[in-house]
């Protein structure tokens, strides 16, 4: 890769940054304990019977139901840059590249994750492709405390809640006296100090939108499961140029992990 812009009198090695929104996915999911290859065993609580005593105890077995995310997306990035050019920009070439890469990969692993709306319980979903429901702002409001509504119904925890929307919808929120008319957005997305029906606002541009439908997601955070590698960044030297090279991959994996903790609103922003 040669420098497109390198004028030989005069470099200025200050770069100008593309605009990227923090990761949300972690925020929203629950991590592994420990990552080892590409497959993860989540492990969850099995029932406990409860029976009237009468005198005597019968012990049930225990059972620990497991569900497994397999790390079967793959994002990589490469790029060259030629000894003058490494030289003239003085290591910032490198190193804005490199952080431009990362925050690209985060979009696409919020973007997968996000894309998993269709793994909702099947009587949490409001609204369809074929029906959605027409958002304005009077009752936008009203729609997302309905998805709360529905996480109350599956006696989900109050705790650890979040509905992710994108600009469009936080816009007509805003427009509502319910909700604060000059909302903050802080850099990992949440909406500082907004909840609705318990749950803590997020914002992402990487929330599903299919044919013009908007899928809003409300979830606990035990819904998802996440978990993601970068396993390997390295520069290297290429053969037959004067010229190394910067790459790296990351392997990353989404599952739903409880669908009777997420709830999906179908709608069009109008």
């Amino acid at each position: 890769m040669a420098v497109t812009n390198f004028i030989p009198q005069v470099w200025e090695a200050k770069l100008l940054q593309n605009f990227h929104k923090a990761s949300i996915c972690e925020l929203i999911t629950t991590p592994p304990t420990e990552i080892k290859g590409n497959t993860i065993t989540f492990n969850k609580v099995g029932t406990v019977a409860v029976k009237d005593y009468a005198g005597t105890v019968t012990y049930d077995g225990l059972s620990t139901p497991k569900v497994d995310l397999n790390m079967d997306q793959k994002k990589y990035f490469a790029f060259q840059v030629d000894d003058v050019d490494k030289i003239q920009a003085a290591g910032d070439l490198i190193d804005s590249h490199t952080a431009e890469a990362g925050a690209t990969l985060q979009e696409e692993v919020d973007k997968y994750c996000l894309g998993l709306y269709t793994g909702a319980h099947a009587d949490n979903i409001i609204g369809t492709d074929a029906a959605p429901i027409a958002l304005d702002k009077l009752n936008t409001y009203d729609k997302i405390v309905d998805l709360g509504t529905k996480l109350n119904k599956k006696k989900v925890p109050k705790t650890d809640r979040f509905v992710v929307i994108n600009s469009d919808v936080l816009g007509l929120l805003s427009k509502d006296d319910r909700f604060t008319r000059q909302p903050v957005v802080l850099e990992n997305g949440i909406v500082e100090g907004q909840k609705i029906n318990g749950m803590q606002v997020v914002v992402s541009e990487e929330l599903s939108v299919v044919s013009g439908k908007v899928k809003i997601m409300a979830l606990h955070k035990s819904a998802i499961g996440h978990g993601e590698q970068l396993n390997e960044t390295e520069a290297i030297r290429l053969q037959a140029t004067f010229a190394d090279a910067v790459r790296g991959l990351m392997v990353f994996g989404c599952k739903v992990l409880r669908p009777e903790a997420m709830a999906v609103l179908t709608a069009t922003v109008s």
